[in-house]
């Protein structure tokens, strides 16, 4: 079959589909991304084929703008600034993506849960489309906190309110891009949503958390599936210094790709690791000049970027952001975090973290040394993290990767060994 992808446009999610994407190659199938230009490079790093949209609305030099303008903002600031930014790449994905997905001849879709652009193509192509869950799972249960917020779980009508409550407020807050696709669908004769589910695929749903990082659920469709990270081997080879490396236990300090330039926060994690008994290695993707590094108090081992895999199998302890892939990549390691979260589901993602007993949060208003420190201090001499970390790294593994999600698709579509049940649309 020849797949096309439908993604936000940030590494995040992009990363997850490469690996995917790879192994569906590898068994025959065709991979094409379909986003605006400035992701052509991206997809040929990661091994697929791409085919643009939004050329006008977004040519070359729109996406590193806009990445580097999020970069300068966190909190509600950062939330309204990434809605808009939704909302303008979802009007792109339904106005041209339907030219293009025909152009490339698609015969089916994958499609990130966090694009509702997504199932409405393939709704009015007339192909199948599975849903890849690559943030925190979007399905709701009126037990589980909505996945923006930083609320714990727990069984109560008082929450299960809240809860309610918290749902409504992001159905308003996304109001925008609701409307963007309703427009959408009325002017193709297509059934109007009248909740976020309906955009979900009734195929397969795939998602990159294991069962034993995410709170109890009741209400997941059978075609629900933990698949764990979506990970596969790097196209190429990322350096890094290993003969630094020196043998004391080993701190890996990320803040993934769209809030590695907060400078304070490096700084945090250098000065709170500096009179520890540990070497930190501090990757930054790019987010600080030569003098913000050289400034680092102590004497942190710092590069733009690092093989995260590899350095991971030999840490201690990860200090994050609570990005979701650098979070199950640690776990999947059984290395315990120290989280500190800035904005979108981070929150609620560091509330897994401490859920699962697999780390400490540190809040990030009012983020100081000695707090940080001392978190940093526990983790590292407490095993009892290190054990529960471990914990979902055997759920990690249980639940099968990117192989796994693989056979999913294929099952779901009946496309495997050469094969496809599936038969292509007309309109392709």
């Amino acid at each position: 079959m020849h797949f096309g992808i439908i993604s936000p446009p940030v590494s995040g999610h992009l990363h997850p589909f490469g690996a995917l994407g790879r192994e569906l190659i590898a068994r025959g199938h065709r991979i094409t991304l379909v986003h605006m230009p400035d992701l052509a490079s991206r997809a040929e790093a990661e091994g697929l084929a791409f085919a643009p949209v939004g050329e006008t609305s977004h040519p070359l030099g729109t996406l590193p703008k806009s990445l580097a303008r999020l970069g300068q903002l966190d909190g509600l600031a950062a939330l309204r600034f990434t809605i808009g930014e939704v909302r303008d790449t979802t009007e792109m994905m339904l106005r041209d993506g339907s030219a293009a997905l025909r152009a490339i001849r698609a015969d089916a879709l994958v499609v990130d849960q966090s694009e509702p652009a997504g199932g409405t193509l393939a709704e009015r192509l007339g192909i199948p489309f599975v849903t890849i869950c690559n943030a925190l799972a979007l399905n709701r249960e009126d037990d589980v906190p909505p996945p923006f917020t930083s609320w714990s779980f727990k069984h109560s009508s008082l929450a299960r309110l809240k809860n309610r409550l918290g749902y409504s407020l992001s159905d308003w807050t996304l109001r925008r891009v609701r409307a963007v696709v309703a427009a959408y669908r009325k002017q193709w004769s297509l059934p109007p949503h009248i909740s976020v589910e309906e955009s979900f695929s009734t195929l397969a749903q795939l998602s990159q958390q294991p069962p034993a990082f995410d709170f109890p659920r009741k209400r997941l469709p059978e075609t629900f599936h933990y698949v764990g990270p979506l990970r596969g081997s790097a196209l190429r080879p990322v350096p890094f210094p290993w003969d630094k490396l020196d043998g004391r236990p080993l701190v890996y300090a990320s803040l993934g790709t769209l809030q590695n330039g907060k400078e304070r926060i490096f700084r945090a994690f250098a000065e709170a690791c500096q009179p520890l008994a540990c070497q930190i290695v501090i990757t930054h993707g790019g987010g600080l000049d030569a003098q913000a590094v050289a400034s680092l108090p102590g004497n942190p081992l710092v590069v733009s970027y690092a093989p995260q895999l590899e350095v991971l199998a030999r840490a201690s302890l990860t200090l994050t952001h609570a990005g979701l892939n650098t979070v199950l990549d640690s776990l999947s390691h059984g290395v315990p975090l120290v989280a500190v979260p800035i904005t979108y589901e981070q929150p609620a993602i560091a509330k897994r973290i401490s859920w699962t007993g697999s780390g400490r949060i540190v809040p990030f208003r009012g983020l100081n040394v000695p707090a940080l420190r001392s978190a940093i201090a526990e983790v590292l001499g407490n095993p009892s993290y290190t054990v529960k970390a471990q914990t979902v790294a055997r759920s990690i593994q249980d639940s099968g990767g990117v192989k796994r999600a693989a056979d999913v698709i294929e099952s779901a579509l009946g496309c495997g060994s050469g094969t496809c049940s599936i038969r292509p649309s007309s309109s392709t």
